[in-house]
C-alpha cells in the first residue's frame, strides 16, 4: 500500500546521525545517501518498498512537523521496539511514550513513541505476541 515515506529535515548531517543509527537498531538497509542533494532512504533488507527517506524539503521552504502526523515504524519484535527507542533517546530524540504494551489497540500491540531531532513524530511497534 505505501511506497515510500519522506521526512523533511532542517539539517541533513544532524537527521542523518539520527536516523542512520536507528534505521540499524530495526534491522533496515540503507538503500542511499547522497550528501549533496541532502537526502537519504533506507529499506528491509528482503523487499525494495516502502522505502523511508529523509531530506531537505524539495520547495526549498524549512521543514515544518505536522501536527496529529506520525510515521510508525514496523520492528521485528519487542526487542527492537526497545533497541530503536533507546537509539531514538541516546542520539537526541525526545520520548512520547516508552516501550509498552497498548492494549487499547490490539492485545498484542507494542510499541515506543518519540520524536526526532525536528519534532517529528514517530511509533516503533510490534504486533505479534510474546
Amino acid at each position: 500500500m505505501i511506497s515510500h515515506v519522506f521526512v523533511g529535515v532542517t539539517d541533513f548531517d544532524r537527521a542523518y546521525r539520527f536516523y542512520s543509527p536507528l534505521m540499524q537498531a530495526l534491522q533496515l538497509t540503507q538503500k542511499f545517501c547522497d550528501r549533496e542533494t541532502q537526502w537519504a532512504g533506507w529499506m528491509a533488507a528482503d523487499a525494495p518498498r516502502p522505502l523511508f527517506l529523509i531530506g531537505k524539503p524539495y520547495d526549498g521552504n524549512p521543514a515544518d512537523r505536522g501536527n496529529g502526523h506520525m510515521i510508525a515504524l514496523l520492528a521485528q519484535d519487542r526487542d527492537a521496539v526497545d533497541r530503536a527507542h533507546k537509539t531514538a533517546l541516546a542520539h537526541g530524540g525526545s520520548c512520547e511514550g516508552p516501550p509498552g504494551l497498548r492494549p487499547r489497540y490490539h492485545p498484542n500491540y507494542y510499541g515506543a513513541y518519540f520524536r526526532d531531532l525536528d519534532g517529528n513524530k514517530l511509533c516503533v511497534c510490534c504486533h505479534d505476541p510474546v
